[in-house]
């Protein structure tokens, strides 16, 4: 049976829920803000936690991202992954930033992450970024009632994913989709990461 990787968004969430978390073995937490997210990371200096940033990236920020996070999930342009992979190699105590291409799977023309006709060609672009490691693909697909439409987004996802698997990335082992309305059908077509937080940590107040 293949692991897969429970992330719990803790977008919103305090530090004693975080760590209630991590008490019952979830170690990968991913944030949307980084004025929100900094403040956790220091108070949880003293875990194994991965923290993951999931949100869109702006330019001004990756400094700050580079430097604290360990994942990126939603690299999707080129300047980005330039800025980021430039603060990473200044950290001579840090490992390789591991990054997710985020994937605008439904072609949405008002959704972040790249088309599916470019990814091929990105993943071949990152290859140039050696503080950055290359782990996989990332996406949201349209929020939809269709069970259906869900399974078929997801699906067009892992065949990407196993695609670009043959582009010789060392490390293309991430496939990162499902959330708490979504994750049993993500898992069935191939998801190796979900991203949980109504089910993990309950309705937001």
């Amino acid at each position: 049976m293949k692991k897969v990787v429970i992330l719990g968004a803790s977008k919103q969430q305090s530090v004693d829920a975080i760590r209630q978390l991590y008490e019952l073995g979830i170690t990968h937490f991913g944030e949307n803000y980084v004025q929100d997210a900094l403040p956790k990371i220091s108070s949880t200096a003293d875990t194994k936690i991965k923290w993951h940033y999931i949100g869109k990236v702006q330019s001004n920020k990756t400094q700050l991202i580079a430097t604290h996070f360990d994942w990126v999930q939603s690299v999707d342009r080129l300047r980005i992954a330039e800025r980021l992979n430039q603060t990473r190699s200044l950290l001579q105590d840090k490992e390789p930033l591991n990054v997710c291409i985020e994937v605008n799977v439904d072609n949405e023309p008002s959704k972040s992450g790249i088309q599916t006709t470019e990814v091929h060609n990105f993943v071949k672009s990152l290859k140039q970024f050696k503080s950055l490691q290359l782990r996989g693909l990332m996406a949201i697909p349209n929020a939809s009632s269709d069970v259906k439409e869900t399974r078929q987004a997801f699906r067009r996802l892992y065949e990407l994913f196993v695609t670009c698997g043959t582009l010789d990335s060392p490390r293309w082992d991430t496939l990162s989709m499902g959330m708490s309305a979504d994750y049993h059908i993500a898992i069935t077509e191939g998801a190796t990461m979900i991203r949980l937080g109504t089910a993990l940590f309950g309705p937001r107040k």
